[in-house]
């Protein structure tokens, strides 16, 4: 076990880079299945639990704000817009992807993503460039990173037009979602509104207007540019997200 937690204290990049690898090849595979395929929901368990062994095994999740809520939800804002942008997909009102028991694969797989993703781009790839000192470069090449990653839904047959403004909306919510974490100090709020963004998509309307579209992603962008001003401002950076010993993998 401490060869592991030496290695990781070495090559912290490194391993971020093997789960960001893996996850895109295991969901590249899987997600040909559909969203309602329970090989898929299974699949996705297992990488999710896998990188929270990894955490546990190596002391890492206080580091990784894994063991609680914000002690700052105040100064945070209570996350408000995390949850305003939770919403969004159910603005255009409900209809199901999927009949039951699909739906409920598809409600589970998504919940799993808000997960595994929050992990892999706001804990072990921020974290890891944070390490290094550029709180600005860890900041932009983790939003930028999570966003562009959605271009992996053109091989899964989405439509290009769709996936652009998916990832114009994930870059967004990226900055937001890097913020949060960096300033909260736990990974949960972000880990909870993603999770939340991506079920209410298997239940929002089939279409959307485009006033309606226009008006999501000049909310998004608004409330990105907003709060991301007022946290870097306004809200003091938990010891364990400032550079220094409180970086360091627990004993």
């Amino acid at each position: 076990m401490n060869k592991l937690k030496d290695f990781y204290r070495k090559h912290e990049i490194l391993c971020a880079i093997f789960w960001i690898v893996l996850y895109t090849v295991a969901m590249g595979n899987l997600r040909g299945l559909g969203d309602d395929s329970p090989v898929q929901m299974t699949g996705l368990i297992v990488i999710s639990l896998l990188m929270f062994l990894f955490v546990r095994l190596t002391g890492m999740a206080e580091y990784y704000g894994l063991t609680g809520w914000a002690k700052n939800s105040r100064a945070m804002l209570w996350f408000i817009p995390l949850w305003i942008i939770a919403s969004f997909n159910l603005w255009n009102g409900i209809s199901p992807d999927y009949p039951v028991p699909g739906l409920i694969c598809a409600a589970v797989m998504m919940a799993f993503v808000g997960f595994a993703e929050e992990l892999i781009f706001r804990g072990f790839l921020f974290k890891a460039m944070l390490k290094g000192g550029s709180v600005k470069a860890a900041i932009i090449v983790s939003s930028v990173t999570f966003g562009i990653g959605h271009i992996l839904n053109l091989f899964v047959g989405q439509d290009i037009v769709d996936t652009l403004n998916q990832v114009v909306f994930a870059v967004a919510v990226g900055f937001i979602f890097t913020m949060a974490f960096y300033k909260g100090g736990s990974l949960w709020p972000c880990i909870l509104a993603h999770s939340l963004i991506d079920v209410t998509s298997k239940f929002s309307g089939d279409e959307s207007s485009f006033a309606l579209n226009i008006a999501v992603h000049v909310l998004t962008l608004v409330l990105a540019i907003g709060y991301c001003l007022y946290l870097a401002r306004r809200v003091e950076t938990p010891a364990v997200n400032r550079p220094g010993p409180a970086e360091k993998p627990q004993e």
